[in-house]
């Protein structure tokens, strides 16, 4: 796959993914929104972008170490996820439910790109 169009299409993803929120925002449903939402959104849509392009990296370096490298980043992806929801909850005071809800509406949503993006690499690529 290459680099390129896989950006393009993450970027169009992101924007829209961002669309809902800032809808709710606009006609007055922002208390469905934790209160520093973008801060959760572009870390782990940056996240998600990095994880992706670290492993279309090591396909063009090694197609081998492909699962592996899958397999690897999307370990680090949720343990940092994991560790930037705690320091989150204890820096900021914030409704757990709406901040739960709006974690995994970011996190499943960038979860379900990277899956579909990088294991549709694996299938195979000749044309019968």
């Amino acid at each position: 796959m290459k680099l390129l169009p896989t950006v393009l299409s993450y970027l169009s993803f992101i924007i829209i993914i961002a669309v809902p929120p800032v809808v709710l925002a606009y006609i007055g449903y922002g208390n469905l929104l934790t209160p520093k939402f973008w801060l959760l959104f572009f870390f782990l849509s940056g996240l998600t972008f990095l994880t992706v392009i670290a492993i279309l990296m090591v396909a063009k370096i090694n197609k081998e170490m492909y699962a592996q490298a899958f397999l690897a980043a999307t370990t680090v992806k949720l343990l940092a996820c994991m560790f930037f929801a705690l320091i989150f909850l204890l820096k900021n005071k914030v409704n757990r439910y709406v901040f739960v809800a709006d974690f995994f509406y970011i996190y499943f949503l960038n979860m379900g790109f990277e899956i579909y993006g990088l294991l549709r690499n694996l299938r195979n690529q000749k044309i019968r």
